[in-house]
């Protein structure tokens, strides 16, 4: 019996989208030529300060700063 393989990626996309928009807030690692990677994503603001506390304490060289990643194109999708 054959499965519906492209209704079963559709759900894992949209599940993975899902997630995404849960975990709005994030830890951002500023690199060299101002470029950003994300180190973490978090659903709570507390949650992402605490872990930016630990981060800063573990490695004081490095340069994190706290966004708020609203990502509004998948949002409305």
């Amino acid at each position: 019996m054959a499965q519906d393989t492209n209704n079963s990626h559709s759900e894992q996309k949209q599940s993975v989208n899902y997630k995404k928009r849960l975990n709005s807030w994030a830890i951002a690692r500023i690199l060299p030529d101002m470029k950003r990677e994300i180190v973490a994503r978090f659903r709570s603001r507390s949650d992402a300060d605490g872990h930016m506390q630990l981060l800063l304490r573990m490695t004081p060289e490095a340069n994190f700063m706290l966004v708020f990643d609203c990502q509004s194109k998948e949002a409305v999708a």
